[in-house]
């Protein structure tokens, strides 16, 4: 793609891209306003706020722990986020870190769950060494920036790890990681009306956990437990998914939920109708998402899928159902037929703070057959800077049609007074049709979204059938003009894009109108245009455990104009 056009389009909307940036600009000025104004008072209630005397319980951690970790970390190795620091002796605490990333990792103390796994005298002290390092630095330089997602990260590590830290505690020992809870809980408590976005929720899950988990009050707990509840009723839609659309959040709260759940019950209290009723939905929702290799499909932030813990969340599914093929509140479709599957991204960004890792993908798809995936999207990288991330966000990086290299959505730049909202999507499709039918011959997707029409007054239409054997997914795009908008320019290309998976081979035929694809297991699919000319050019793929790999992409190109048809068709050999 033209990177510096793309940019320069990226960073100059229309009028009303403006207006609604600096809403949000003034939005977000607001909220840190009230914060700092009622700093004072909140700093005066944490002082009487009272630690508890003993923890109750310690909820289990789900996450799988691996041993030979512990023995890095005690040698002074710390891995986070793709960076690998030698302490050389020294505190990990008192250290540069070398990303966000890697201090976030760092301060939310994950990492113990490998020192439990370890199950040796020496893993025990070495956690509270560590703990003791923490609280020693944050008393020199006055705490670490706060944020809430890794506090609360911070608080749920400390309690499902406390059966490791506190066994053979001295008494001074044991008081003061109580006061360091205590203490961590009253600031995220504070924050929590300024929190928004998933930080509010997870704040809202390691409140509740220390509730449980300490000889709280039973007012505390009673707060606790409606917050959580009504964080739960506004992120986590009525089809499982979640406010983010990001496939890798479900994962992630469904590993603090279940041991939060049982929480509760090893406590004999009823846990809040909400948090059942969203466990129930997310893993149905996790199943539409998943392919035949168990891997969930790249969109809206999602990189590489971690085998264990999709597996571990999913064992909870009593259901055990087959996947459903519709989730319209989150966006997503899904089409099954024999052992193809096609997952479509068919819902709209997600609003204000909800966005930031959310991909400019509307309808976009991904596709596989068996165990091999044929069709994707570049993903996310899990580490690399912010360039990366924000190429893997374009329409460009994913298996849809793009205009001009232009992406459909606009996300704030990180400059100036938008500094302050930067990532966040705030122009894009508002209006996305979804109409699926059910026929002899397979099942049909009929959709549309308005993102390029505020820019060049056209409607992306796709439609999309898959075979009832499976064998065929047959396609058209079209771009019609809209009634309601006469564009502020006019596009002058269009590029039909497939990014192919890295172990999918690819070669043209038929005189450049077809693409030959061979898949490890041997199977032969082939793409074919209705007989306009097929390229196939360079791609990259960010989800793969492996790291960054490159891979090819087939590419349909063309002059832009309304009425344009394209039909396109992928068929078993």
């Amino acid at each position: 793609m033209n990177r510096a056009r793309q940019e320069g389009r990226l960073t100059s909307g229309g009028l009303a891209d403006r207006a609604k940036l600096a809403a949000l600009v003034a939005q977000r000025y607001a909220s840190k306003g009230m914060r700092a104004a009622t700093a004072p008072m909140r700093a005066f209630g944490r002082m009487r706020m009272r630690a508890p005397e003993r923890l109750l319980i310690a909820p289990q951690d789900i996450r799988t722990a691996d041993a030979t970790r512990a023995e890095d970390i005690y040698a002074g190795y710390f891995a986070f986020g793709g960076r690998i620091v030698n302490t050389q002796g020294r505190s990990p605490f008192d250290l540069h870190p070398p990303s966000p990333e890697w201090a976030r990792a760092l301060n939310g103390f994950g990492w113990l769950r490998h020192l439990r796994a370890a199950e040796t005298s020496l893993a025990r002290v070495n956690a509270r060494a560590l703990i003791d390092d923490y609280l020693a630095a944050r008393g020199r330089n006055g705490g670490e920036t706060f944020d809430a997602a890794t506090t609360a990260r911070r608080i749920l590590s400390w309690l499902s790890q406390s059966t490791l830290v506190l066994e053979g505690a001295e008494a001074e020992f044991y008081h003061r990681f109580l006061r360091a809870l205590a203490r961590d809980a009253a600031q995220l408590q504070d924050a929590l009306g300024a929190t928004e976005g998933l930080p509010r929720l997870q704040a809202c899950m390691a409140l509740s956990a220390y509730a449980m988990c300490a000889d709280t009050p039973a007012r505390y707990q009673t707060r606790a437990s409606a917050q959580l509840a009504e964080a739960i009723g506004a992120q986590i839609l009525p089809d499982g998914g979640h406010l983010s659309r990001n496939p890798q959040t479900l994962i992630d709260l469904l590993l603090d939920f279940l041991p939060l759940r049982q929480a509760f019950v090893a406590r004999g209290a009823a846990p809040p109708p909400a948090l059942l009723n969203a466990i129930d939905r997310i893993i149905p929702a996790l199943r539409l998402l998943r392919h035949g290799d168990s891997s969930l499909a790249l969109f809206n932030g999602m990189g590489v899928t971690a085998p264990d813990r999709l597996a571990t969340v999913l064992h909870y599914d009593d259901a055990r159902g087959t996947a459903p093929v519709s989730a319209p509140h989150s966006g997503y479709q899904r089409l099954e037929a024999a052992d193809t599957i096609v997952i479509v991204d068919a819902g709209p960004p997600p609003p204000g703070p909800y966005s930031r890792d959310a991909h400019a993908g509307c309808l976009s798809f991904e596709m596989s057959s068996g165990l091999q995936r044929i069709v994707v999207n570049c993903g996310t990288p899990a580490t690399g800077g912010a360039a990366a991330r924000e190429m893997a966000r374009q329409t460009a990086a994913h298996s849809t049609l793009v205009l001009d290299d232009v992406a459909s959505c606009r996300i704030a730049p990180d400059v100036g007074i938008e500094r302050v909202v930067a990532g966040q999507i705030v122009a894009g499709p508002t209006q996305v049709g979804v109409n699926r039918e059910t026929l002899p011959e397979g099942a049909l997707l009929d959709l549309s979204h308005d993102g390029y029409a505020q820019r060049f007054g056209l409607i992306h239409e796709r439609r999309i059938a898959l075979k009832a054997d499976g064998a065929q997914l047959v396609g058209e795009d079209r771009l019609v003009a809209d009634a309601q908008q006469a564009g502020q320019g006019e596009a002058r290309t269009f590029a039909l894009r497939f990014h192919l998976h890295p172990a999918v081979t690819a070669m043209r035929a038929g005189d450049d109108t077809a693409v030959v694809l061979d898949l490890p297991d041997g199977q032969r699919w082939m793409f074919d245009a209705g007989g306009l000319n097929v390229s196939l050019e360079e791609s990259v793929f960010f989800a793969s455990p492996e790291g960054v790999r490159a891979c090819q992409q087939i590419v349909v190109a063309g002059k832009a104009e309304t009425g344009l048809e394209v039909q396109w068709a992928f068929s078993r050999l």
